[in-house]
């Protein structure tokens, strides 16, 4: 998706203001230090997210419908093996006056103030480019008093925990910097509709639900077991990815469309023959086993042809989750279909005439 170097720059400053990362800094010269960025993204504990560690994101998720946290659900599985949500994006981390606070702590002796994900700031850079209006490292015009009075918020670059040690997540390095409220940066790497819903997708867990069978546990060789899924116990899921103080959000729906088998032995036979059971008009798949159906040719069902012996067969089913997503400003778009795979133990006996 993304990709860059990482670059750290050398930076004119005093002792004083000393430039740092995680890692040690080594001083050139007088006036002169370069800090190399670190892998170690960690922060400190004085104003709100501003000093808080590089992965600590303002995005809220919400579940509003369909799958809950908790042992009876598990995230999706993207069917594309390449796809990843985003690495790093940027988002407001602190008003004016919260700025300004972190920084007479510094001078207090508090700690430094991370201006990227991977770099911090000390007293002399804090002061001249943010509080004197003065240009340091590069980063473009300073800043007048912390802009207090002015609406908007200073944003920094986050690092999604998922990917904080993929070079990636490298590329959002950008120092500290100001933006106007309502209004999303000129940037790549900006939190846009899209960037939330892939972000959502992330956070989908859908139920761990088992397939209905008839026989339940033991099939009968050259007899059809049937398979089913009531719609009550099959709903798409829906979760809600907001960054409110970018005004910006996005919903991530997941909906079940099919349901695929495989009998776990190449002695098998599936319905259909692809092994793929589409979803009923109802939303269920396949057809309940009623009394009678025993010699009937399932909608959705298996026909094991030679007996598990003492190790049943693993029966998987699979179901695809197709992905879509809207979002503030009538934004909307889809993402990779998710899968998610159950297995269940069957057994198949040798008996060609059995009362069901």
């Amino acid at each position: 998706m993304r990709g860059a170097t990482n670059v750290c720059a050398l930076l004119g400053i005093s002792v004083s203001a000393l430039l740092v990362s995680s890692t040690t800094a080594s001083a050139i010269g007088d006036k002169h230090t370069q800090a190399p960025p670190s892998s170690k993204r960690s922060g400190g504990s004085v104003g709100s997210t501003l000093t808080a560690s590089a992965t600590a994101t303002r995005i809220k998720v919400t579940n509003l419908s369909g799958g809950t946290s908790g042992s009876s659900t598990k995230p999706l599985a993207p069917v594309d093996p390449n796809w990843q949500p985003p690495a790093c994006w940027y988002e407001p981390v602190a008003a004016p006056q919260q700025l300004k606070d972190a920084v007479d702590s510094l001078k207090k002796g508090g700690n430094l103030v991370p201006v990227t994900p991977t770099l911090s700031w000390g007293e002399e850079l804090m002061v001249d480019h943010f509080e004197k209006g003065k240009a340091e490292n590069g980063s473009g015009d300073g800043y007048e008093n912390y802009n207090i009075g002015k609406d908007g918020m200073f944003w920094r670059g986050v690092v999604n925990k998922q990917r904080e040690d993929d070079p990636e997540s490298a590329v959002c390095e950008r120092t500290l910097f100001w933006q106007n409220a309502r209004i999303l940066p000129d940037d790549k790497h900006a939190p846009t509709p899209d960037v939330l819903a892939a972000y959502a997708y992330d956070k989908i867990n859908v139920p761990q639900t088992e397939v209905e069978l008839k026989p339940a546990t033991k099939s009968t060789v050259n007899l059809p077991t049937w398979v089913w899924l009531d719609k009550a116990t099959f709903k798409e899921v829906k979760v809600r990815a907001e960054l409110a103080d970018a005004g910006v959000w996005a919903e991530t729906t997941a909906k079940p469309v099919a349901l695929h088998l495989n009998p776990g032995t190449a002695d098998a036979e599936t319905y259909p023959a692809s092994g793929d059971c589409k979803i009923n008009d109802d939303g269920s798949i396949g057809t309940p086993y009623t009394k009678g159906d025993a010699n009937k040719t399932p909608s959705c069902g298996i026909t094991y042809l030679r007996a598990s012996g003492g190790q049943p067969y693993k029966l998987t089913a699979s179901i695809t989750w197709q992905i879509s997503w809207e979002g503030s400003g009538g934004a909307k778009g889809d993402l990779p279909d998710g899968t998610f795979e159950t297995t269940q133990d069957m057994a198949a006996q040798e008996i060609q005439a059995v009362n069901r």
